[in-house]
């Protein structure tokens, strides 16, 4: 979706509906983010349409003032890819949560995703299943005590991350919900990217998986365990912009700039936009203890669009055709006289 040149706010998009999420969810900031996005797009209200599935996060649309639906469990993304090859013209913000997409609704995720269909897909992941209240979730982390797992959780948690780009995602950023203004400048690049952009946002649920996310936010020790990407940039962090990572071998190693003789031309410079995953896979899945966790845009390589090639097969499919109208239809094939 072009930038255009409305000058509108933030304040243009929120709906009359009182938000009834919980005092302190992170769902709240991921709105404002939104919003804000929204706005500096510069596109018209009703060029947006706002598709969520079931759950916390899938009251979203009620806080928009613009064209919004909310459906049913896990089939928002079925919902979001009609909207938009239907209406190609439309900007389309799918918001789905953990449970939502990677349970119920996996398999329209990663088919969403391969088909690359021009559309923003918002994942807020808290860990947790929250509007059922409390069940343990596809991206709970092994041995967590949830109300359906009383004694740990024995499964393998899913990285939504490893599921785009296994399902040959052109998009994926990662950003988290104490960060707005990261976070809005994460959904201007997801909404002006011509394909399937996925974000995942961190987020906190303060009932059932409160601090979830705390190892990695809490503002003491937030620089030593976010690492902030930018296309071209080499990846850098900590309190004083002193460590980094670089590759050795088929591996990836956080090191201190100026020890041992390494500088920063020794790190590895950020290409999200390799067609090869290779090393944007081994982003997704660094993580604590021995890593920072990545944030911003992982992935982003440009990529023809299902719904281009839809338009592309329907303007060859009508040059070529002897069928021009209803009644060529009806006198084509095998007819006959009553």
């Amino acid at each position: 979706m072009e930038v255009q040149e409305l000058q509108l706010t933030a304040k243009d998009f929120k709906s009359d509906q009182e938000v009834r999420w919980c005092p302190g969810c992170g769902d709240h900031a991921v709105l404002n983010a939104v919003q804000k996005a929204m706005a500096e797009l510069g596109i018209a209200r009703e060029q947006f349409a706002v598709i969520s599935g079931i759950g916390c996060s899938s009251r979203f649309p009620y806080y928009m003032n613009t064209y919004a639906f909310h459906s049913i469990h896990g089939r928002a993304g079925a919902i979001a890819s009609g909207v938009k090859t239907a209406n190609p013209s439309l900007c389309v913000w799918q918001i789905t949560g953990d449970g939502d997409a990677l349970a119920i609704g996996g398999n329209h995720f990663i088919h969403e995703i391969r088909r690359n269909i021009d559309l923003n897909l918002i994942l807020f992941n808290n860990e947790i299943y929250g509007l059922t209240k409390g069940q343990y979730s596809p991206t709970t982390k092994e041995g967590k005590i949830t109300k359906s797992s009383p004694f740990g959780t024995v499964e393998s948690p899913f990285k939504p991350g490893q599921l785009v780009i296994g399902s040959s995602g052109k998009f994926f950023a990662r950003t988290l919900d104490t960060n707005i203004k990261h976070t809005t400048q994460i959904m201007i690049e997801a909404a002006t990217f011509r394909g399937t952009s996925v974000v995942e946002v961190l987020q906190n649920c303060v009932i059932y998986a409160d601090k979830i996310h705390a190892e990695i936010t809490d503002k003491q020790f937030k620089n030593e365990r976010q690492l902030f990407l930018e296309h071209g940039k080499p990846m850098i962090f900590g309190d004083n912009n002193d460590k980094g990572i670089i590759l050795r071998g088929m591996h990836l190693e956080v090191v201190e700039i100026g020890k041992d003789g390494v500088t920063e031309a020794d790190l590895l410079v950020h290409d999200a936009k390799s067609e090869n995953p290779f090393i944007q896979m081994m982003l997704v899945n660094m993580g604590l203890p021995n890593f920072p966790v990545a944030f911003g845009v992982i992935r982003a390589v440009e990529s023809a669009t299902y719904d281009q090639k839809v338009e592309r097969q329907i303007r060859d499919v009508q040059a070529t055709t002897k069928i021009k109208c209803m009644d060529d239809l009806l006198r084509s094939g095998s007819t006959w006289e009553v």
